[in-house]
């Protein structure tokens, strides 16, 4: 079903399709890896629900298909903000996957895990068992790592990590301009030290995507005590009491039922599983009045907290004769690519959203970076990219330096906007809000212009377009961040773990105040992890499996 479709046209009758030991609510990054942990054991029974189709478009796994894919509305939900007041009153599109694989099927495939320090802060905030210590064994066990000798990393698991594919002499000299103005060199970002310059590892196999769907679902689609449902709109949790027992969906139009003897899993992500908490009377109890929902709790932090990695990208003209990626999407050159991946699986198609990563510390006195960079010796049509939200390449060699803060102090929210599941929330993002916000992005771009003007690159670049050498002042440089910046796809943090008054779920993940329900993704998160959120999320995932299946053990026992 659209979420377009109003709950009107829906049939009067509710059809029970039964009752599973686990009900999952969204078949992304995280629900796949708990629809694969949990029927590991036979005995188990699962339903999986996601509200996208299947995850068969060819764009979907070649890598590069993500330039298609990110605007796709097949495939991709494309919610839109309301107005930003620190972004200049813009409306931001936010992609989120709209497909079996949720996120993982449309992002950019970089790897990144985080510092260290992320996950300590998260236990210092309350939650205990989430320090780095007690994470880093489950990214270890979800990971298959391409690369040899690499401290700190595993083989053996589903997600496959792989070096890309091809470099390019442009991103060598992006690394070498990096090294003259004292950013060290780092092959491994996610090692004990992620400060530092490189190229960025990926989630690809033999040239193809290794989305969470590839690595965890497709494996055990077939497993007997697995059902999944797509095309699955949930409406909201059924309760009995303060008990979750079910989850009321509808499919192409019929409303249908079913029930959970453990646990309801929510898995939506960032903003939907929020939304199917407020639509199922638990959040802050004026909104849900508001729309005529009778409240089950009064918990005020759902949807609240929303915290969003927002990148500035720069852009330069490359001197004639030096060749970027934008001139391989063009004519035979092109076609040369296509057969490279076709009889090779390297090059071109397998390009991911960025070639070069760069952790820095905008200011001396910090102990770990506050910015990441993602860099690519390319450039997209600015005018298509803003008037169209088409990402096309120019035609002219061209390279993008791209500063994003790890850790922004600005939050949001994400609240009901109707009492029709299908109507889709409202997304505050309140971008660079904090006066550290605007320091460090400003600081950021500052960087990345010395990167750009150090010997290894200053001899390559004719001229640089954005923001421009009129732009120079820190007032001037916070106008074009304003004015340009946008989403790098991390939303996280509107059902956040914690104690405090404002949180969501406790530390084993289930929702305070009721009992049978649980929130497994991106929206636990108390604060955002200094880099990309795909590997994270599957951390999450995997730990909360092993979490579920020891409380059934328990309960077992107890019986």
């Amino acid at each position: 079903m659209s979420q377009a479709t109003t709950t009107a046209t829906l049939s009067g009758a509710e059809t029970d399709i039964g009752t599973y030991d686990y009900i999952i609510v969204g078949a992304g990054s995280a629900g796949c890896v708990l629809a694969n942990r949990l029927t590991a054991d036979p005995s188990i029974r699962v339903l999986l629900l996601e509200a996208g189709g299947k995850d068969t478009s060819p764009l979907i796994h070649i890598p590069v298909g993500y330039a298609e894919t990110l605007k796709d509305p097949k495939v991709n939900w494309l919610y839109q903000t309301e107005a930003d007041p620190g972004t200049n009153g813009r409306q931001h599109v936010w992609p989120r996957g709209k497909v079996l694989g949720g996120s993982s099927s449309i992002n950019g495939l970089l790897y990144i895990r985080g510092q260290r320090r992320d996950y300590d802060i998260w236990r210092q905030l309350g939650c205990e068992g989430w320090g780095w210590d007690d994470c880093a064994p489950y990214f270890l066990k979800s990971q298959n790592q391409e690369r040899a000798g690499l401290d700190g990393h595993a083989t053996g698991g589903p997600l496959n990590v792989s070096d890309v594919t091809q470099k390019h002499p442009v991103s060598d000299a992006v690394i070498q301009a990096g090294v003259e103005i004292g950013i060290p060199r780092n092959d491994d970002p996610n090692g004990e030290n992620q400060e530092g310059i490189g190229y960025y590892q990926l989630t690809v196999k033999n040239g193809m995507r290794c989305s969470a769907a590839v690595a965890y679902l497709h494996p055990i689609k077939q497993r007997p005590n697995l059902t999944i449902r797509t095309h699955a709109l949930a409406h909201h949790v059924i309760f009995t009491g303060k008990r979750a027992i079910g989850v009321q969906f509808s499919v192409d139009g019929d409303l249908l039922v079913a029930k959970a003897s453990h646990e309801v899993i929510l898995s939506g992500g960032a903003i939907n599983s929020p939304q199917l908490l407020q639509l199922s009377g638990i959040g802050p109890a004026d909104l849900l009045r508001r729309h005529g929902i009778a409240v089950k709790v009064d918990l005020p932090g759902v949807g609240q907290n929303l915290r969003d990695h927002y990148v500035v990208g720069m852009r330069y003209r490359l001197k004639p004769g030096v060749k970027s990626v934008n001139e391989m999407t063009k004519g035979l050159t092109f076609v040369g690519e296509v057969l490279k991946f076709l009889f090779q699986r390297k090059g071109l198609l397998t390009l991911s959203a960025a070639h070069i990563a760069a952790f820095v510390k905008t200011r001396p006195e910090l102990e770990t970076p506050d910015v990441q960079y993602h860099i690519l010796p390319a450039t997209m049509d600015q005018k298509k990219l803003f008037d169209e939200q088409k990402m096309v390449l120019e035609d002219r060699p061209g390279l993008t330096i791209a500063p994003c803060q790890l850790r922004p102090e600005s939050t949001g929210r994400i609240e009901i906007k109707s009492a029709d599941p299908s109507q889709h929330a409202g997304i505050w993002p309140n971008y660079l809000a904090d006066s550290l916000d605007q320091q460090t992005i400003v600081e950021g771009l500052k960087i990345g212009r010395r990167m750009a003007q150090a010997p290894a690159l200053a001899g390559l670049i004719e001229a640089e377009m954005e923001p421009g050498s009129a732009v120079v002042s820190d007032e001037a440089l916070l106008a074009y961040a304003r004015e340009t910046g946008s989403t790098i796809y991390h939303p996280v943090g509107t059902a956040k773990m914690g104690r405090d008054a404002m949180a969501v779920v406790d530390p084993s993940l289930k929702v305070i105040g009721v009992d049978g329900l649980r929130v497994v993704d991106a929206s636990i998160m108390p604060r955002l992890i200094s880099g990309n959120t795909n590997a994270p999320t599957i951390m999450i995932a995997e730990k909360a499996s092993d979490m579920i299946l020891a409380a059934r053990g328990q309960s077992s026992q107890a019986a």
